[in-house]
């Protein structure tokens, strides 16, 4: 049930938006996860996606995702949901998307979703990271910036998962040694390049059909790193078609061994995992060490 004044506020956010009276007239509850509560508004307007949660738990987190749809929409490589607004009601805190219609796959789908991602990882920056920080599902994601990838990938992803692992009492002072171990062998692992803009935390949850039937893109972890680490990820929970990545690697070809450093970049969202999740994520964590 949305509170009455969430409902109002979005009443009020899309009037000023169109510069029209807008009239909720529905409202249906839509799979939003463990950390938002997701709707469907049927409105006199038109129909919109919101998302709603505890501003005081997660400060910040809406309007950081809002930006980095606008970045993510402004390479005009793949499809994006438009961001209508984000706002306050009460200690509630939310963000009004376009509602996406799922359309009908087309028939290459998947080798479309390969080329379009590796355009979008054609979009680069001077420096790995971004000008504001974000989430990586309820996390605090640390976006400070770097010259060089793997100091980044050390300090602004392991390093904080570590941190937190250790307040926890998840992770012991054995696996923390193995990853010491292992951060001074990156630079000689992972092959340099110039950043590229990822959406961060590209898992099969994390994209759906477009009305166009192509790939949409949504739940961004935006900044800017190593495109390893999208294609990494796509493969942490099933993998994506052989189609998507043979086009991906036509469109923009990878540096040799990239199957090999998988585990490696998959150490961060094993990481998150385990710091939101427990359980056996850190098994998953120290086999992939014990490899390096």
């Amino acid at each position: 049930m949305i509170p009455a004044s969430l409902k109002q506020a979005v009443e009020k956010t899309l009037s000023q938006k169109f510069n029209q009276q807008v009239t909720v007239l529905s409202q249906q509850p839509i799979g939003g996860g463990c950390i938002n509560q997701a709707h469907k508004n049927d409105t006199s307007a038109g129909n919109f996606f919101l998302k709603w949660n505890d501003a005081n738990a997660y400060p910040g987190m809406f309007e950081a995702e809002a930006k980095g749809l606008n970045l993510l929409r402004s390479a005009h490589a793949t499809y994006i949901p438009e961001v209508i607004s984000t706002g306050e009601a009460e200690a509630k805190s939310f963000i009004i998307l376009e509602f996406i219609e799922a359309g009908k796959r087309i028939k290459n789908f998947w080798q479309d979703f390969g080329e379009k991602l590796a355009n979008l990882h054609k979009h680069s920056s001077n420096s790995f990271g971004l000008d504001h920080d974000n989430y990586i599902g309820s996390l605090p994601q640390s976006n400070k910036t770097h010259s060089s990838w793997t100091e980044f990938f050390i300090h602004e992803r392991l390093e904080k998962q570590i941190s937190l692992a250790k307040d926890t009492g998840a992770i012991t002072d054995s696996v923390i040694k193995q990853f010491n171990n292992l951060f001074e062998r990156l630079p000689e692992i992972i092959p340099s390049e110039n950043p590229s803009l990822l959406h961060g935390d590209l898992w099969n949850g994390n994209y759906m059909t477009a009305p166009d039937g192509a790939a949409c893109l949504i739940d961004p972890a935006v900044y800017y790193g190593h495109r390893e680490m999208d294609l990494s990820m796509t493969k942490l929970f099933g993998g994506f078609s052989n189609e998507f990545y043979e086009s991906y690697h036509s469109t923009f070809p990878l540096q040799p061994g990239f199957e090999k450093r998988i585990p490696i970049h998959n150490l961060y969202p094993l990481m998150v995992h385990v710091n939101l999740f427990g359980g056996g994520y850190m098994q998953q964590v120290r086999d992939i060490l014990s490899k390096f």
